[in-house]
């Protein structure tokens, strides 16, 4: 059966087709209905095209309205407006306003202009319990440098195994507006072979692999890891400043800076850094010949210590006062072993030690990554994740501590992504934020989430 109206044509159409308008339908398959301008050529089963819509090649099921357009797709496409190309979509695809899906796997859900997806993202362990609490991104459109994530694969001790370029643009695309990030060295893709030194480059490598990929534009605005941290060890001495110009070399452009991680607790119960430091590193005089090259390259310090540290870190600044340091976490207020269940007693300490490494000017503080195991609030033990109101009333004394010593113009606030995953989504956390700073000035918020990262690291 085919049914014409206007200058509407069917080219060998199947069992029924319908056109209306300018409508064409070119081999459509059992049933194709066109309204308007739209165009089915070899349709799947059943097609249903309205406007400008354009289905080419469609499966089982494709509805198509407005200038949507769907190729190669799968069994299931829904298009509404101007949602783009579905390009050999799989089994269920949904996509609303200018959003884009691209080779995506078994069940994708686009809306706004959300940009390509190329492949399904790895979910974390604990996705269905993170998906207890959801919640709409607030104040959408405010600018914010993500100053602090990781990207990895195969950490089967993490609740994210893999997190790549799917995986961190299925969060940068939750709602809230993330316009750059910064990479922090986490041991991910060292290098197999070469002096032992050197395989750390390894990492730069591949994360520069990862930002030119976002440069190029096909993942959307977000410029992920515009600015670049590894790890050199600095226990070389003056012997470091080789894998220093390696990785300025490996980084394109992007490197800005190491982190030599001090975390050390005399506790069995309390984990030690991944590159095992020893006791009181950042007083030894060996890793401060290390740490005077990064001068040499301009690059800043990323210091990651436990809240009994936090002194060294400060001698370490004033030792050093032309050095840039950013003080990641809070300084890692401790809460669990022998320090679990004494968070009151720890805070008074934790306030001085802040306060003292605030009178520092070269030092900055990074807002976040409170919420990992060793900080003890055991929210990945509930029945559900806090939800953004939670978790800002729980730590919200850590921010405003941190905020008032250092002020607006040397504190950003970052995700500690995929690490924090085991507590709260990035648009909880990032919910959270907002709402901690909700009546701060439009300027302060401006700094607290953007301007601080970018001129600390030179975006």
């Amino acid at each position: 059966l085919v049914f014409s109206s206007g200058s509407a044509s069917a080219g060998n159409s199947g069992a029924l087709y319908v056109g209306s308008g300018a409508a064409t339908g070119g081999r459509g398959g059992m049933v194709s209905i066109s309204v308007g301008s739209g165009t089915s050529g070899s349709g799947g089963a059943v097609s249903v095209l309205s406007g400008r819509s354009t289905v080419t090649t469609g499966g089982a099921l494709s509805v198509q309205s407005g200038e949507g357009t769907a190729s190669t797709s799968g069994s299931i496409v829904i298009r509404s407006a101007n949602s783009g190309a579905s390009g050999s979509s799989g089994m269920l695809v949904f996509s609303t306003g200018t959003s884009n899906a691209g080779n995506s796997g078994g069940l994708i859900i686009g809306s706004g202009a959300t940009g390509e997806d190329t492949a399904m993202a790895t979910p974390p362990t604990n996705h269905d319990w993170l998906m207890l609490v959801q919640e709409e991104a607030l104040e959408p459109d405010l600018p914010i440098c993500d100053p602090h994530h990781h990207l990895w694969e195969f950490r089967h001790e993490r609740t994210a195994h893999r997190y790549l370029m799917e995986e961190i643009q299925q969060d940068i695309r939750a709602g809230h507006n993330i316009v750059s990030t910064v990479f922090i060295e986490c041991g991910a893709m060292l290098r197999q072979d070469g002096p032992e030194a050197m395989k750390l480059v390894g990492e730069t490598e591949f994360v520069n692999g990862i930002a030119a990929m976002s440069a190029s534009g096909l993942y959307g605005p977000c410029q992920v890891a515009a600015g670049i941290v590894g790890h050199a060890d600095l226990m070389l001495g003056d012997a470091v400043i080789e894998v220093l110009d390696a990785h300025m070399a490996a980084g394109g452009g992007r490197f800005r800076g190491i982190r030599h991680s001090a975390t050390w607790d005399e506790s069995p119960e309390v984990p030690n850094a991944r590159c095992d430091p020893p006791r009181h590193i950042y007083l030894d005089d060996t890793f401060r010949k290390g740490f005077a090259r990064l001068a040499d390259h301009n690059m800043s310090f990323e210091a990651w210590c436990y809240h009994t540290q936090i002194g060294e870190v400060a001698d370490l600044a004033r030792a050093f006062p032309h050095i840039t340091i950013v003080l990641d976490h809070f300084g890692g207020p401790l809460g669990i072993g022998p320090y679990a269940g004494r968070q009151d007693d720890i805070f008074p300490e934790w306030q001085a030690a802040m306060a003292d490494l605030a009178t520092c000017h070269n030092v900055v503080a990074k807002l976040g990554g409170i919420n990992m195991v060793q900080n003890g609030f055991g929210w990945h033990e509930r029945p559900q994740p806090p939800t953004s109101e939670e978790l800002m009333q729980a730590t919200r004394r850590y921010y405003e501590h941190t905020i008032e010593c250092f002020g607006v113009d040397r504190c950003m606030f970052e995700s500690n992504f995929p690490v924090d995953q085991v507590t709260c989504s990035y648009a909880v956390l990032w919910n959270s934020f907002k709402r901690l700073t909700a009546h701060y000035s439009a300027d302060e918020r401006r700094r607290l989430y953007h301007d601080t990262a970018t001129r600390v690291y030179r975006l």
